[in-house]
């Protein structure tokens, strides 16, 4: 896995993956499993769907 997530992008994703995640357990609903896929793409630095499309946010 190359990495294609630049940090501040990182940064964001990771923050709205816990908030989805915390309303999820506030509301007690399933969505907040949502909030898996920013939460892991930010913390692997790895975005299939950036690889799909060819799009890399990272400056190395």
């Amino acid at each position: 896995m190359k990495m294609n997530v630049g940090s501040t992008e990182r940064l964001l994703r990771i923050i709205a993956g816990v908030v989805i995640i915390g309303l999820g357990l506030y509301f007690q609903s399933w969505w907040g499993v949502i909030g898996l896929v920013p939460l892991l793409t930010g913390l692997f630095r790895f975005c299939p769907l950036y690889s799909m499309l060819g799009m890399n946010t990272c400056k190395r």
